[in-house]
């Protein structure tokens, strides 16, 4: 189609107002709730600009792309009416339109009222598809609309020309990481030490991060476990002109598939306060009598007529209102709904604390002295506490560290044992790998023991990117011997990536001459010299089957792993020996 072709159909959709809106769900993994939807456009079906990629670069090219725009938010804004749909409305707005001298400012605010929606329902979610240099003045674009009382969110993090410097200058309430880096995430460390990077900059910010591009179950797990509450992707919903809005119709993708095997998984029952909550209706001076009645009590649960939370009431917070001259008086019978604070924690009973940590410390604005809600399948159980939470966090971490391994820091023989443990008592099946290196110690021997650690700890990191967090395991037993529990169908392909990934990057340990010859010679146990390969991997594999599982303890599984390593070093060069348990 020639670019006249594309100018004129562009012409007919924009008079015709010819544009679809279809609306994708984006989900907070702590309520169990949909916080709302990501809006999206697309041409006429039968129309060569059906795709949005093609329909804005046309009306780029055009010089119309402000017209389009505004177009496709009566569209979007239309719709998002007629569905009645709850929550945040997320629209896409592109920089270049925002500084096209024919914008108009203030059109989406008419377009809203027009509509009836709030404009603090409405987050611009700024799309990059080309360099934004004019910091400045997008800068006072934006201060416009935050005026207005919308949000702002910053789309495809990572991805962009500018992403970083855009965050940095315009301080966006969302984040949002682009898809490549959660493509995957469960089978790549480095992508999920970049995600963490991201949550770190994300609370000193004070910004909520989104992960879309969602489409695995193991994907969402690991970012859940992360501690991103938010999330958005095909796994959750497609883009789709009528989105589903029962938040139920999620929750079997939100719930953990297995128990971890790096960890004993402590869950809240354990911190669980089964506080009384008061009705959204109760009037002010009797929720004032309940805090005086108990000194200890910090906070109070806010609940609807079905017992589902609405809101918390803290006692600082509710005391800093009341001290202001009169306010007693005001508000005394008015309803606690008044003064109920709506931003609140709530968290599924079932969820880890571990997962509740990471959700508690990745939103900026949860105080250390203040509780959370705890709820089952939605319903109001109690309070739980913040301090309480990363307590016990802490001395779990300070537990684990006495059997870490004081130069890898992964897990040492007791957590290994641990795991064997409960993997048998889950009747999980698993491939239990006993890896070691082959002509360590000679290698050692000549090339000092600071290389030798470099190459411990090279092996640790190839093992750890070989691993999903949330389904394996992985531990260093002792010298140049692992230990790695797969979970995963896909365990062979992990291993042969292992090999291949340590292969690879062990070369740089070598002096030139040594990898010339592919070989070293060092001296043996006797102080005789001899000529050795370069390093290499022997794994010892106990391929797990469920049923073999209550024949088993974990001493004889380690025995059986021990035993396939034992094999699998008998053959020259990387080798890989299997035992299967059925």
């Amino acid at each position: 189609m020639t670019v006249t072709e594309q100018l004129s159909a562009l012409d007919q959709i924009l008079a015709h107002g010819d544009l679809t809106s279809l609306f994708q769900p984006i989900v907070s993994l702590s309520e169990r709730s949909i916080l709302g939807y990501e809006a999206l456009i697309r041409g006429p079906s039968n129309s060569p600009l059906h795709s949005p990629m093609t329909l804005f670069a046309a009306a780029r090219h055009g010089g119309r792309l402000s017209e389009l725009e505004i177009a496709c938010r009566r569209r979007i804004c239309a719709s998002f009416q007629d569905k009645a749909l709850e929550g945040r409305l997320f629209i896409n707005v592109s920089p270049e339109s925002l500084l096209d001298p024919s914008h108009q400012p203030g059109r989406t605010l008419q377009l809203l009222q027009a509509f009836g929606i709030a404009p603090d329902r409405v987050v611009i979610e700024l799309t990059e598809q080309a360099p934004t240099d004019d910091f400045a003045l997008l800068q006072n674009a934006l201060h416009h609309y935050r005026a207005m009382g919308f949000s702002i969110a910053l789309d495809d993090l990572g991805a962009g020309y500018s992403s970083l410097r855009l965050w940095s200058e315009l301080r966006p309430d969302y984040v949002k990481i682009d898809r490549h880096f959660i493509d995957g995430i469960h089978q790549d460390a480095v992508k999920r030490e970049f995600v963490g990077s991201i949550l770190q900059i994300a609370k000193t910010s004070r910004a909520q991060v989104i992960a879309e591009g969602i489409e695995l179950p193991e994907e969402l797990r690991v970012l859940a476990d992360m501690g991103v509450d938010l999330v958005q992707g095909y796994l959750l919903g497609r883009p789709q002109e009528n989105p589903p809005q029962d938040n139920l119709a999620f929750l079997p993708f939100l719930e953990r598939g297995r128990e971890s095997l790096t960890e004993e998984i402590a869950h809240l029952d354990a911190l669980l306060s089964r506080q009384a909550a008061v009705d959204q209706e109760t009037p002010i001076a009797e929720v004032l009598e309940a805090f005086s009645a108990q000194a200890n009590l910090n906070s109070l649960a806010v609940l609807d007529g079905t017992g589902r939370p609405v809101g918390i009431v803290h006692r600082h917070a509710l005391s800093e209102t009341l001290l202001k001259p009169f306010a007693t008086d005001l508000f005394a019978r008015k309803p606690i709904r008044r003064l109920m604070s709506d931003d609140f924690l709530a968290v599924e009973r079932s969820q880890s604390l571990q997962q509740v940590s990471r959700l508690l410390t990745s939103r900026a604005r949860q105080r250390m002295e203040e509780d959370f809600i705890i709820v089952q399948e939605g319903e109001y159980q109690g309070l739980g506490r913040v301090i309480d939470v990363l307590k016990l966090i802490t001395e779990t971490k300070i537990q684990q560290a006495r059997h870490a391994n004081p130069l890898t820091m992964l897990p040492g023989n007791v957590p290994i044992q641990q795991c064997l443990t409960r993997l048998l008592q889950q009747n999980r099946p698993a491939a239990i790998c006993y890896v070691d290196l082959d002509s360590f110690k000679p290698f050692n021997d000549l090339y000092g023991y600071a290389k030798g650690d470099e190459v411990l700890l090279c092996l640790a990191q190839c093992l750890s990117q070989r691993v999903d967090p949330t389904l394996d395991f992985v531990g260093h037993i002792g010298g140049d011997d692992f230990m790695l529990v797969l979970g995963s169908a896909d365990w062979r392909d992990r291993l042969n990536r292992l090999l291949e990934d340590f292969q690879s990057q062990c070369r740089r340990f070598y002096l030139n001459t040594h990898l010339d010859a592919g070989c070293f010679v060092s001296h043996d146990r006797h102080g005789k010299r001899q000529e050795y390969p370069l390093l290499s991997l022997s794994v010892g594999v106990v391929n797990l089957h469920a049923q073999a599982c209550s024949r088993l303890d974990a001493s004889r599984l380690a025995g059986l792993a021990s035993e396939a390593k034992r094999q699998a070093k008998a053959i020259p060069g990387y080798s890989l020996h299997v035992i299967e348990l059925d």
